[in-house]
């Protein structure tokens, strides 16, 4: 079951991070470990399959655009979880300095322009831990991933499946519910107007007081850059029954 759970956990995570050939190419391995994944009876793994399918036959410059859209343009669906905590303030970058020194501890080395916080990555390393870690990590960001997933929700966003089975994986699913009516009363982030109130906000916060604080700037921004111009990147509930048998698996 262990291994079912690490190809899993990576599944999620490749499903979650900006769609590439190399995802296309890899999605008969994900479907693989999705279907062998062991999940409660209410974890949406039919319609993460469907989703699969879905990508499979989409045109890639159009996944991507949809994507970018989604989760580049505005914060409320953004996928670096600290944002919807700290938003852009200091505690934020302590908080990821924090979450870098538990993935130093735990051997786990980030590559020199990833963010300790963004969720894909997070999933990472989480494929690497035991079911037992996976459910304390998930368990401590729930209500994060409740927000997210109410958010992606409301935007008919298929990525919103991937928080939404971290919760079921903790019993939590529920919790989404508790977050739809905030959700439903907040303004678009993703308009010009509001884009362009970000910049200038970003624009008078930009100088940072230290190395650190424009290390961390810069990596998110280098990031971000890099994928539009490539357009032009508690414990775990048991299955009540056994995952359906699949062959392969994720490298």
């Amino acid at each position: 079951m262990a291994d079912a759970l690490t190809r899993g956990m990576r599944a999620l995570a490749r499903l979650l991070d900006y769609p590439d050939a190399a995802l296309i190419e890899a999605l008969p391995e994900v479907v693989s470990a999705i279907e062998s994944m062991p999940l409660p009876a209410t974890a949406p793994r039919q319609q993460l399959l469907a989703w699969c399918q879905q990508l499979a036959e989409a045109d890639l410059l159009d996944s991507q655009a949809a994507y970018v859209a989604q989760f580049d343009r505005g914060r409320a669906t953004s996928l670096l979880l600290f944002e919807h905590v700290h938003g852009e303030s200091r505690d934020r970058g302590q908080a990821m300095v924090d979450l870098l020194a538990e993935y130093e501890a735990a051997g786990f080395v980030l590559g020199e322009r990833e963010l300790p916080d963004h969720l894909p990555l997070l999933l990472e390393f989480l494929s690497t831990r035991s079911e037992e870690d996976i459910a304390r990590w998930v368990g401590e960001i729930c209500h994060i991933l409740a927000l997210l997933t109410a958010r992606l929700e409301k935007h008919d966003c298929s990525q919103s499946l991937i928080p939404l089975t971290l919760l079921c994986m903790i019993g939590a699913e529920a919790d989404v519910d508790t977050h739809r009516d905030q959700v439903n009363s907040e303004p678009a982030d993703n308009t010009p107007a509001a884009i362009d109130a970000v910049w200038e906000e970003e624009a008078v916060r930009f100088s940072a007081d230290s190395d650190q604080d424009c290390a961390l700037q810069s990596a998110e921004g280098k990031r971000l850059a890099e994928r539009r111009q490539h357009i032009q990147p508690e414990t775990i509930r048991l299955p009540d029954s056994s995952p359906l048998p699949s062959p392969g698996g994720l490298s």
